[in-house]
């Protein structure tokens, strides 16, 4: 696995019209695992990729008439079976972590790469999706030294009573001991 240009080699590209450029001299450092299914807790279909290109419709689900017009996107999504779609390139600012603050600095998409995981807070996450995270986490801290073990967090870590994901459901314990042993 390998980021050549700011892209993921061999990864699928769907590109987000929802990014912009980071501020001048910011170091990445910051990675942020978030998750999310459209409709809520339904997994596989187009709606996310919608969501992230401006297309969602509002009348193909109730629940999207609320969201179909956020101007939202993350560098990339692990769906359930592992497979990595990017949005945006990792050189540019996605737009995920919306209001938000880690170790007392503001505005975390000026400084991280989001992450979502075809997701809900309480279904549990596949093996796939784990194995594909912890390479994408390795080959993502390779190419940003500053993303250290901690500063892997959860969107409900930078947005606590605003955000829930990943939520219960995701087992740190699993993650973090993969990556470390991905060093070995």
């Amino acid at each position: 696995m390998q980021i050549r240009g700011g892209w993921l080699e061999n990864a699928r590209q769907i590109i987000s019209p929802f990014s912009d450029a980071r501020p001048v001299a910011t170091e990445i450092s910051l990675l942020v695992v978030h998750n999310i299914s459209l409709p809520p807790r339904q997994f596989g279909g187009p709606h996310i990729f919608e969501l992230f290109t401006g297309q969602l419709d509002p009348q193909a689900h109730p629940y999207f008439a609320d969201i179909y017009q956020l101007e939202v996107s993350a560098h990339g999504l692990i769906r359930r079976d592992g497979e990595f779609v990017q949005f945006v390139n990792f050189g540019q600012r996605a737009w995920h972590a919306g209001k938000s603050v880690f170790q007392g600095r503001s505005r975390c998409n000026d400084y991280s790469i989001g992450i979502e995981l075809e997701g809900a807070d309480d279904v549990p996450y596949t093996e796939e999706q784990y194995k594909q995270l912890i390479l994408l986490s390795k080959c993502l801290q390779g190419s940003f030294p500053a993303i250290t073990m901690g500063r892997i967090v959860g969107h409900e870590d930078i947005a606590p009573g605003r955000k829930t994901d990943p939520g219960v459901a995701f087992d740190w314990a699993k993650f973090r001991t993969g990556l470390t042993e991905a060093s070995l």
